[in-house]
């Protein structure tokens, strides 16, 4: 099954256990979008993702680090 831009905290979870040392509020949403369409469960129009997807992203990636 693939993934959604609605699928946040999936999303969030899989960033986490790549990029474990990155800092999700130090990172550019140009570059965590990239990130997103580079999984390989990711599935989802790249077209569908504004700011507000990806800052729901983040949030979920902040929520889960702590």
């Amino acid at each position: 099954m693939s993934l959604q831009w609605s699928d946040s905290l999936e999303i969030a979870l899989d960033l986490m256990e790549l990029h474990p040392e990155v800092d999700p509020l130090k990172l550019h949403f140009n570059e965590l979008r990239q990130w997103i369409l580079d999984l390989d469960r990711f599935g989802d129009d790249p077209n569908h993702c504004g700011e507000r997807v990806l800052e729901a992203i983040q949030l979920a990636w902040i929520a889960e680090m702590d």
